[in-house]
Formats: C-alpha cells, sequence, structure tokens
C-alpha cells in the first residue's frame, strides 16, 4: 500500500511538472456567513434498473457473498464512508409502475413481474420495502420514498404510508408486525410520482398540477413523529420552465419541495463520442461545459418560483442528476452500465460547488446512480467490487454536509478548445461543523496545472491539510481486482503566507483543503 500511494505521489508530480500554470483568484468572506448546506444534497438514487439491486445491492442471505440479511456487506461498509445522508427508492419510471405489495411478505410468495421499463427483464420482487429500510438502515441513511402516481390510485399511497409508518392497532400496521417489522419505519420524504412530463404518465403540467392536489389530500401522516414528511412533487426536465411556473402556480401551497431533473449528456450530434472511456479533450471540455449549465438552470427554476414562493419555504430537489454515455462498445445499453473515470470525479465536484451557492433554494439532491447505473458510486461484478472516482470525490466532500456555506468570489482564467470555453476553477467553501473552513476545487482544465491564491480576509489561518484526485490520463478508471488508478490522496501543494492561501492544482483535479 505504502509503495502504490509513493507511485501515484510520485506520478501527480512529474505531471504537475509538465503541465503549463494558469493563475487564478479568489477572495474568501468567512465573516459573512451564508445558509447551511444540507446534509441531503449529498443524496442517492437506487433504482430496480440493471444491476443496481440485483448484484449490486441485495445477493439473498444463501448468497457466498458476505451480507447482513441478503445486502452485501462490502458494499454498506463503503456507503458508511460516504455518511450517505438519504436514498431514493424504488425509481425513477420503475416507480409509477410499481405495486408495493409485491414486495412484502414472505419472499418465496412474492410474484415474479415484468420491469416494463428497463429491457423487460423479470422482476423478482426479493427486494421490496423491508428490504430497502433495512438496507438505508443499515448504511445509515434517511428513506425517500417514491410513490406510484402514474399507474396507482392514491389509495396506494395511503396504505403503503399506513404500513410503513403508522404505529397504530391497524390492520395494515399490523401486517407489517407480521412481515417482522413491529415499530414503524421512518419515512421522511416521500416523492408524489416522477417524471410526470414524461415515463410517469406523459401529463401536461396542468395535468399533473391537480392530480398532485388529488393525491396530497390522501397523503397522510399515519402517526408518524413530527416532523411530517416531507411531499415532493414531480418537477420539470432540464429547461422545462413552463412546468415549473404551472406547478407552482396552482399547486405550490400544497407541496414542501419540487424536483428537478438534470442529467450531463453528449451533445446529440456526436454519432460516434459520448463513450464513458476513450474520450478526446473535445469531449472532456463538452461534457463540463454540459455539467456547469445547471448553474443557469436552477437559477432560473429558482426565480419562478420566488414568484410564488418568496419566502423559500418550498425546497428544489435535484432529485437525479449525473452523466449519461453510451457505453464503450458506442452503442446504447438499456442497463446504463457505464465505466466511471476521473472526468466523473471532476464532474461531481464541480455540481456539489455549484449546489453549495444555492443552498437558499436547493436542499436536497440525489446522484443518479448509487451502484453499477450511469455515474455510480460502486462497481460490482459478483462477488468483486471497486470504487469508482465519484467515490472519492463524495467522500472528499463529506465535511461540507451541514457546513455553512460562506462566500467565495473566484476569478478563473478559460479553457478553450474549438468553440467551447470552460473556467479552469470551480469551487467553494464553507465553515464546517467541526469549526474549520473548507475550500473544494475542480481544475477542469484537462491540460494545464493553475495556481490558485485565495485572499483570506478576516480568517486568520495557521494549519492547512486536504486531499487531491487526479491521474495520468484524463479517462482513467479504476478496475476490478487491481489497485485504484484514481484515489484520494494528501495534497501537498498548500502554502499559507500573509493573510493569503496558495494552491497548486494539478490539472484535471479535484482538491478539498481544511484551515485552521
Amino acid at each position: 500500500m505504502i509503495g502504490r500511494l509513493l507511485a501515484m505521489s510520485a506520478l501527480c508530480a512529474a505531471s504537475h511538472a509538465l503541465a503549463a500554470t494558469q493563475a487564478a483568484t479568489a477572495q474568501l468572506h468567512a465573516d459573512q456567513p451564508g445558509p447551511t448546506i444540507p446534509r441531503y444534497i449529498y443524496g442517492q438514487f437506487s433504482e430496480h434498473l440493471g444491476s443496481g439491486i440485483y448484484d449490486g445491492i441485495w445477493v439473498g442471505e444463501k448468497s457466498s457473498i458476505p451480507n447482513v440479511r441478503g445486502i452485501r456487506s462490502d458494499v454498506v461498509r463503503a456507503l458508511r464512508e460516504l455518511k450517505v445522508p438519504l436514498i431514493r427508492w424504488p425509481g425513477g419510471c420503475f416507480a409509477d409502475d410499481y405495486n408495493w405489495r409485491d414486495g412484502i411478505g414472505p419472499r418465496d410468495k412474492r410474484p415474479g413481474r415484468k420491469n416494463n421499463w428497463w429491457t423487460g427483464k423479470h422482476e423478482s420482487n426479493q427486494f421490496g420495502t423491508h428490504e430497502f429500510m433495512d438496507f438505508a438502515e443499515q448504511v445509515g441513511a434517511d428513506a425517500y420514498i417514491g410513490v406510484n402516481l402514474g399507474s396507482a390510485p392514491p389509495r396506494d399511497m395511503r396504505d403503503w404510508m399506513e404500513y410503513m409508518t403508522s404505529d397504530g392497532d391497524n390492520a395494515l400496521a399490523n401486517e407489517r408486525r407480521r412481515n417482522g417489522r413491529d415499530q414503524p419505519f421512518k419515512v421522511p420524504v416521500v416523492g408524489i410520482g416522477n417524471e410526470s412530463w414524461g415515463c410517469g404518465g406523459n401529463m401536461r403540467p396542468e395535468y399533473y398540477a391537480d392530480e398532485y392536489r388529488r393525491f396530497q389530500t390522501f397523503f397522510h401522516n399515519n402517526g408518524q413523529a413530527a416532523p411530517a414528511a416531507i411531499r415532493v412533487a414531480s418537477g420539470a426536465d432540464r429547461e422545462d420552465y413552463n412546468w415549473t411556473d404551472v406547478v407552482m402556480k396552482q399547486a405550490g401551497a400544497k407541496l414542501d419541495a419540487l424536483s428537478l431533473h438534470y442529467y450531463t449528456l453528449p451533445p446529440a450530434d456526436w454519432k460516434e463520442g459520448g463513450k464513458a472511456t476513450r474520450f478526446s479533450k473535445e469531449e472532456w471540455v463538452a461534457i463540463l461545459a454540459g455539467a456547469l449549465r445547471i448553474d443557469d438552470i436552477i437559477r432560473r427554476h429558482a426565480a419562478i418560483m420566488d414568484k410564488y414562493d418568496p419566502k423559500k419555504r418550498v425546497g428544489l430537489y435535484v432529485d437525479e442528476w449525473g452523466t449519461w454515455y453510451r457505453s464503450d462498445s458506442g452503442k446504447f445499453d438499456w442497463d446504463l452500465r457505464q465505466q466511471n473515470t476521473l472526468r466523473d470525479g471532476v464532474v461531481a465536484a464541480a455540481h456539489f460547488n455549484i449546489f453549495h451557492r444555492h443552498t437558499d433554494r436547493v436542499k436536497q439532491t440525489s446522484i443518479a446512480q448509487t451502484m453499477n447505473v450511469l455515474q455510480a458510486m460502486i462497481l460490482t461484478d459478483g462477488p468483486k467490487m471497486v470504487l469508482t472516482p465519484t467515490y472519492y470525490a463524495f467522500k472528499m466532500y463529506v465535511p461540507f454536509q451541514d457546513a455553512t456555506a460562506l462566500p467565495l468570489d473566484v476569478s478563473s482564467p478559460s479553457y478553450r478548445l474549438g468553440a467551447t470555453a470552460i473556467p479552469s476553477i470551480n469551487a467553494s467553501a464553507a465553515k464546517g461543523k467541526d469549526g474549520k473552513i473548507y475550500i473544494g476545487i475542480a481544475n477542469m482544465n484537462p491540460d494545464d496545472n493553475v495556481q490558485f491564491s485565495v485572499n483570506l480576509g478576516t480568517l486568520a489561518a495557521t494549519k492547512v491539510s486536504g486531499q487531491v484526485l487526479t491521474a495520468q490520463q484524463m479517462d482513467q478508471f479504476n478496475e476490478f481486482g487491481k489497485s485504484p488508478a484514481v484515489a484520494a490522496q494528501p495534497y501537498r501543494g498548500a502554502t499559507l503566507a500573509n493573510g493569503a492561501l496558495t494552491l497548486d492544482l494539478p490539472a484535471k483535479s479535484v482538491v478539498v483543503v481544511g484551515l485552521e
């Protein structure tokens, strides 16, 4: 292990020495604290899709893979390291075709179904309500349950919520007890419909607003301890600002949060591009530029919400985000399994920094997805498991959970390739619960190191430490059975002098430092 770390450090140093250096500056305002960065911003999403659940999380109690009640122990240990605050389940498109009763009771008596949304494969329903809640509790995460608005009546939502959360002497609570759970489950967040403009029903926003109003009428807290579960309405896809306007106008008073889905997609005219690996610098820059668009999209949706909710009572939940590529074969694969490279780690850090700047409205996000699907934290193959660069980015940013956002005014040079330009530096700052000041930086420049000078203002720091995520190749990834090629390492490029922090940032890297 020590030899591997030294080798990686030497590799990073050599790469650093060969690259050109740009200069960027920032002003930290430690004396102007902003909103809390909710820990829910670091949420996860697990759908019945591909191997996201089966093999990724659930292997069954009789599996030779170490497990606790059928749930993979290696996966639980890894996710606990991320301090995962919340997991959204069962979908996604799957949720609006899901009958919750299929996933309760003795597993040998549960009906098998066709997974109509994802390849038509067999859905065994071995992983249902009790198994998911067990998984969330083992990880230490809260549950975000997506209920079926698209193909089920409100009664199904009402009954499922009562089954999960009632502590009374009633038929549904007693059925839960017979199925092995005496105490109610905690369900702090409930999504009422998913992508109702598409796979959740192809609805117009006016129709969905009426349906949401009808469903929430039958949304009872069922004795669940206060505070009541947050009701999340199905929100817009990307730039559909009309959806946000109509739903907020017609139903805003009856919802607690509104979702937004934004995937970073390859440009539509890339017939041979958009692959997860073996991509060009043009593709690096295009994907990073696409990821950064979420900043303006959030801003514009938030401005519409401000019209109807000036006190910002309603949260904006970006409960699906991440990169979405073709498979390395160049074909589209509906299992949505893709390799995860250094580029994805940089994309993740850029998203975190953007979310931190919008925490007056953005209260929760969920990356898609936790296991084996799209921009996953973890990939599995039978008993084998590998942690991705995105996993390490999440781990590096753990100190930002429930931290206090601090203004950080960044002046960055641009990296231009063809007609596309991106800022080299994307960054944010916060005061952690431990009292340290944290600065997270994505150097999105694939070629050049950046000397990043931060004026600390009123902050009198005497000690700095941190971690860096980088690699020699921009499409480097971690492979099964091999030491990770892309993993967080101790960062040695920081100096403090004369009220300023100077960071020597390697090209194509993520750096998080803590100041004391």
